[in-house]
């Protein structure tokens, strides 16, 4: 089995790794040269993908910004073939897979968008790790949803990475999801960090504080496209959490026992409720 590899930061990285631990050939793309150069050294990545040689391997995975994503596979397209399915790594889909659906009939090759569940606040092929997929979700979006024969494929293709559940979706239902399960929290945790007493926390702070923190060391140039191109899910989770919040500010405002104890009994009784406790 041969993976191709597109971008080499948290996400591409992580993938090279565990398709390298897993004993499967691994080529690498990206655009910093020393990065790859590094990889390759460091026996991650076997060599190379190139226009030559991509047409070799069984997958390809794009993990870089998506409209870089959707650039390079209209300039690989003619080198693809019919062998490699090719999945894109993108956090959001609905912009990604409209570019690219059409690039994959046009050159008849299989395309599916992709998102894989898992990461961590830093970014970078140092810190891309061989087990971070382990036991995490992966997101499917794929051009048909009675396709049981390529989704299978596609299973055991990823099945080196270690994903613990795989679920299948359109890109807006995954867009709207993606806005409140992930970009919000990224959003909140920004604008949270920026309290002036931030810079006196420390022996002040615990877990409630790291939680609350981690995601706001985060990538600016990715996650500003991520939100931008998401920007009607992301703009309606804002108006909810804004509307929300407001109401906790009022209760502590106007000194209302009674109304905060229901506000923040509320809150306990949805946590439980959707984690089905």
């Amino acid at each position: 089995m041969t993976a191709g590899i597109v971008g080499l930061g948290l996400i591409g990285g992580s993938f090279a790794k565990a398709y390298h631990a897993a004993g499967v050939k691994v080529l690498a793309y990206n655009r910093s040269r020393d990065v790859l150069d590094f990889a390759i050294i460091s026996g991650d990545v076997d060599a190379e993908l190139t226009e030559e040689n991509i047409g070799e391997c069984d997958i390809v995975i794009i993990a870089i910004f998506p409209e870089a994503a959707a650039d390079y596979l209209e300039k690989m397209a003619p080198y693809i073939g019919k062998k490699p399915i090719v999945i894109d790594a993108c956090g959001t889909k609905r912009k990604v897979c409209s570019l690219c659906f059409p690039i994959a009939e046009k050159y008849g090759f299989t395309y599916l968008g992709g998102h894989p569940m898992a990461g961590t606040q830093y970014s970078g092929f140092k810190y891309a790790k061989a087990n971070m997929y382990n036991g995490a979700p992966m997101v499917l979006v794929p051009p048909s949803f009675d396709d049981i024969e390529l989704l299978s494929k596609v299973q055991q293709l990823l099945s080196p990475v270690g994903f613990g559940k795989y679920s299948v979706t359109t890109a807006d239902r995954h867009d709207e999801m993606i806005a409140f399960t992930s970009q919000l929290a990224h959003v909140v945790s920004s604008a949270y960090i920026k309290s002036p007493t931030a810079g006196s926390h420390k022996g002040f702070s615990a877990g409630s504080y790291k939680d609350m923190t981690r995601v706001a060391k985060l990538n600016p140039k990715l996650w500003a496209e991520l939100f931008l191109e998401n920007r009607d899910c992301i703009l309606n989770e804002l108006n909810i959490f804004i509307d929300s919040i407001s109401k906790y500010r009022d209760a502590i405002e106007n000194n209302d026992q009674q109304e905060l104890v229901a506000l923040l009994d509320e809150g306990r009784r949805r946590k439980e409720a959707v984690d089905g406790k």
